[in-house]
């Protein structure tokens, strides 16, 4: 619609807007509303509007540490009505989280009553519950009748709240914060209080100091719930060097001996925001869908302390491999990742390093510091004012005395007389009485003295840089002692370990129920797994104009090696084959195996095992069945083969002699030693042929002999003189195969 065409206005005054303009405004104002005031904490108090609000409520409302609890709905109402208009779930909410032990690492409110447990429980509606301050929150808020920080009007206008919080404690740190706000988000976790210290108070002495130093002080995060962090110390110096990363965080657990060579392992800690309930009910349904074999049962046997208690299927079960499959599959082992974007001096959103967070933070202490000293200051100066008032009046008390009794505008007078300020004279005339006693100009006299040096003191903390430093040194060191590492709440929760070296193979066989299958191969290519060891394969059925091609047994846990024509090795998990009902699906549907290739032969992985492989023409070599995995759909190309040659044949390399028989019925025996070994090449020539190719190859032990069945199930055997003729080199024509060997030219019969 054009300008043209839109309505003329009328009486409702509409006004036409483009459309745009008015998103790009109004959504512009809700992802800044969105960054600034509700998803990002602020790098100088670690909180949130949402949270500071309601610490700053409690204070107001005089809920402190020592005093006496509060109803929520009390606190919920106050921070709702004045200053955060928004839904009382969502503040309740945010004030149980600032609560709960497991959730955050030094907890800023102490409640009374059900706040939710690590099961992921609902807390009691705030009606029943109650709540004050903790020393941390009472750190936080340490200075702020003090002009530490500045305030800003309520959205109603009716009160006032403060923009940033004197945040004597490093809240962001220690206590982490999350939240998504729009086109950015946030993710710190906790971290310990003493560390933090540590690494400030580094800063303060060496201000060029690197993150690489300060890593040495912030070792890694420190979870409320405990666990292992398993990140290399690379990974968590870049992460504190860049501001972004992750930790992998693994629950803590221990062997419980059960006596005569029986165990159980419990598990006391687990990973930071896991819920223990929902942990439980997945390895539960993992027990169920039969994918941890190595497991029996799972109890949860905990009370005020985590204890998972992990059954083993039996005694021989390793322990190392029962957790590391639980590991891989469940919340046992979570990653927990970092992304310190926060509001720099609460205006502009920015990623920043470990050193960028602690150089903010201390900023703010030093400008706390010096603000606190000033408005200090401006009260001293007004007390050595009043006193100074006193003082004259107590030298001349009679005529104070005789001009406040008969004079009509004794404040006037006595300004006028004594060479007064107002505020002495006002001060003079609402004296009590009974401060008019002797003792009472010693007292103002010593009063005078002390708030004068105090004054000098702060004089020379204004004015030198160096005092400030000090002085931010000093409390920093005094909150260090409250929350050290000797201490309860202070003493570090997480550890730290190298991840342990187990085999991957291992582990992923460890979470594969081992049962036997018949693995069944068709002429057409299509593969299925028949529960249980089949000797007869009579009764297999197919689909129309298609046959058996091979059938072998396996267990689950083995892997499956298919050759094909193409001299390429692909690899199949027996577990992921299809079931036995029907006629299982295409090998071409699980692997890339190219149109004009066929399989040609399949069997059971076995890494000790060597293998001979050869193409149509003669051509081969010694390959290790190691070398045949592939762990894509695109195998591996072992024997290199062009058209019209193909793969012809593989058979296992056990023997130290090499029986070749042609299509042109003659046969070659040499040593295997004459063969090469290697994981992929054209290889070398076997036994050379005027026309046709190879027929049939067998590997063997001299010493046993060479033999065959003939069509008729007859063995034959001949020992290494009978052989005499036939022992030549390799690529050797050979002789007419001996008398006796099948028709068929292969050694099977």
């Amino acid at each position: 619609m054009g300008k043209s065409e839109l309505p003329p206005g009328g009486g409702d005054h509409i006004q036409p807007v483009d459309l745009r303009i008015a998103l790009e405004e109004r959504y512009l104002a809700y992802a800044l509303s969105t960054i600034m005031h509700r998803a990002l904490p602020d790098v100088r108090d670690g909180l949130k509007p949402v949270h500071r609000r309601i610490v700053h409520a409690m204070s107001e409302m005089g809920i402190r540490p020592n005093s006496a609890y509060k109803k929520c709905a009390r606190i919920v109402g106050d921070v709702m009505g004045k200053f955060h208009p928004h839904g009382d779930q969502s503040i309740y909410d945010a004030l149980v989280r600032l609560s709960q032990e497991f959730a955050i690492r030094y907890p800023i409110v102490d409640g009374q009553g059900n706040f939710g447990n690590i099961d992921g429980d609902n807390p009691a509606a705030m009606r029943y519950t109650e709540a004050r301050m903790t020393e941390v929150a009472a750190l936080i808020l340490e200075g702020i009748d003090e002009d530490a920080v500045d305030f800003r009007p309520t959205y109603n206008e009716e009160d006032r709240e403060p923009i940033v919080l004197p945040g004597a404690f490093p809240n962001l740190l220690a206590n982490g914060s999350s939240g998504i706000a729009v086109g950015m988000a946030t993710n710190i976790p906790p971290h310990n209080v003493h560390e933090i210290c540590d690494a400030a108070l580094h800063l303060i002495k060496h201000p060029d100091a690197t993150v690489e130093n300060l890593v040495e002080f912030v070792q890694g995060p420190d979870f409320p719930t405990g666990g292992t962090i398993i990140e290399s110390r690379a990974s968590i110096l870049d992460a504190y060097a860049t501001g972004r990363g992750g930790f992998r965080v693994r629950a803590k657990w221990n062997l419980e001996d059960l006596g005569r060579g029986g165990y159980q392992i419990i598990v006391t800690e687990i990973p930071y925001q896991v819920q223990k309930s929902r942990l439980i009910e997945k390895i539960a349904e993992l027990l169920i869908a039969r994918r941890l074999p190595l497991l029996e049962d799972i109890r949860d046997e905990s009370a005020e302390d985590v204890r998972i208690v992990l059954i083993p299927k039996n005694r021989t079960v390793d322990a190392n491999l029962l957790m590391e499959s639980l590991f891989r599959l469940t919340e046992l082992e979570s990653r927990v990742s970092l992304n310190m974007n926060v509001l720099s001096m609460g205006k502009v959103p920015k990623v920043m390093s470990l050193k960028e967070v602690l150089v903010e933070w201390l900023a703010h202490r030093r400008e706390v510091l010096v603000r606190r000293s000033r408005h200090r200051l401006a009260e001293i100066d007004r007390r050595l004012e009043i006193l100074g008032g006193y003082l004259v009046a107590y030298l001349n008390i009679d005529e104070v005395i005789r001009i406040i009794r008969e004079e009509d505008e004794p404040k006037q007078t006595m300004m006028a007389r004594f060479n007064l300020t107002d505020l002495q004279a006002e001060s003079i005339l609402n004296m009590r009485l009974r401060s008019l006693r002797k003792l009472e100009e010693f007292e103002i006299r010593t009063e005078f003295d002390q708030l004068s040096a105090e004054k000098a003191g702060i004089e020379a903390l204004l004015a030198s840089d160096e005092k400030q430093w000090q002085t931010v040194a000093w409390e920093v060191g005094e909150v260090k002692k409250k929350f050290a590492k000797a201490t309860p709440l202070g003493r570090r929760r997480t550890d730290f370990a190298d991840a342990p070296s187990t085999d991957s193979a291992a582990i992923e066989q460890a979470m594969i129920e081992k049962e036997p299958v018949t693995v069944v191969v068709s002429e057409k290519g299509w593969i299925r797994a028949l529960k249980g060891h089949i000797s007869d394969h009579s009764g297999l059925q197919f689909k129309e104009g298609d046959s058996l091609k091979i059938a072998f047994n396996a267990q689950t846990t083995d892997k499956i090696i298919v050759f094909t024509t193409g001299g390429k090795a692909f690899t199949l998990g027996a577990d992921k084959l299809p079931g036995g009902r029907g006629h299982g699906e295409p090998l071409r549907i699980m692997i890339d195996m190219e149109n004009d290739q066929d399989v040609l032969t399949a069997f059971v992985f076995d890494a000790q095992r060597k293998l001979l492989v050869s193409s149509h023409l003669g051509y081969g070599f010694i390959v290790p069945e190691a070398d045949l995995v592939a762990n894509t759909r695109k195998g591996k190309q072992i024997l290199n083969v062009a058209m019209p040659d193909e793969a012809k044949l593989v058979t296992h390399a056990i023997g130290d002699h090499v029986a070749v028989v042609g299509e042109n019925r003659k046969m070659l025996v040499f040593p295997i030693a004459q063969m090469p070994e290697m994981s992929r090449g054209k290889g070398v020539r076997l036994q050379r042929y005027k026309d046709g190719g190879v027929a049939d190859i067998k590997v063997f032990r001299m010493d046993d002999g060479l033999s065959w069945d003939d069509s008729a199930g007859r063995n034959f055997n001949r020992t290494k003189d009978e052989l005499s003729e036939w022992l030549g080199d390799r690529a050797a024509a050979g002789r007419t195969v001996p008398k006796g060997f099948p028709r068929s030219g292969k050694f099977a019969g």
